[in-house]
């Protein structure tokens, strides 16, 4: 009899972890829409920067975080399919890779064959010319913050997959590097130029040095200095550049 109970109680708990598994994805993308929502609201209709209210709403999120696990460290764990995608492998090649790929053809697609990606690039060169042009801006931005919100959480659902379980400020090591491989790719972060291979190769770059920084054995710290000196160092050229086009 008591075996009898202990195969109900496993197959209920099989049950649940398997709709569980089943509403991680959508649940998540759910959430990073909805921040990419908030972000893009404030910054299109309330105008204020962007750079601001990313950080102010990172700030909040993370304070809810707190809140509703009381300090601890929740008791969570990556679901099966999310390590799958992040850690397993596919022919011998990881199954992240595929993911990727999948991501990039869809950017791809968006920024080249449709009507959208040029409004993306006309708001990006210049806002108010793009606006006088009859370009519906504040949609537009509202458009990339959402895009921006779900490839977020996307990201975050796969280093959960990578690290098996989540915890706050997981993803704060990468947000400078992520930053340097974006401008050392080419990207204005004033706005003006930028494109998808840019930041491709701008990341491997950045994924280059930090195996290198691994090699040399350089401490945590003096690795955030050396992107943030990358980071500063192409600002530097970038505005240069602009002051002299101008």
């Amino acid at each position: 009899m008591d075996d009898y109970h202990g195969s109900d109680d496993g197959t209920a708990v099989a049950h649940f972890e398997a709709i569980e598994g089943s509403l991680t994805f959508p649940v998540g993308l759910g959430c990073g829409l909805l921040v990419g929502l908030v972000n893009g609201l404030g910054v299109a209709c309330l105008r204020v920067p962007s750079m601001i209210f990313t950080l102010g709403m990172n700030a909040v999120l993370q304070g809810l975080v707190v809140l509703y696990t009381g300090g601890a460290a929740p008791a969570s764990h990556a679901t099966q399919l999310m390590s799958t995608l992040a850690v397993n492998r596919t022919f011998g090649i990881p199954n992240a890779f595929f993911v990727w790929a999948a991501v990039s053809l869809v950017i791809l697609f968006l920024l080249r064959a449709t009507q959208f990606g040029r409004y993306i690039y006309a708001v990006g060169n210049r806002e108010r010319a793009a606006y006088l042009s009859g370009v519906p801006t504040r949609l537009v931005i509202v458009g990339c913050f959402v895009i921006s919100g779900v490839a977020a959480a996307l990201g975050g659902i796969m280093l959960t997959g990578y690290s098996t379980k989540a915890y706050q400020g997981m993803g704060d090591a990468y947000l400078l590097p992520a930053i340097a491989a974006i401008v050392l790719g080419g990207t204005n972060v004033l706005g003006g130029s930028g494109s998808y291979a840019g930041t491709v190769v701008g990341v491997l770059l950045i994924v280059l040095l930090q195996s290198m920084l691994s090699v040399l054995q350089i401490p945590e710290a003096g690795r955030q200095i050396i992107y943030g000196g990358v980071l500063l160092t192409m600002l530097l050229i970038y505005g240069r550049g602009g002051r002299l086009s101008e």
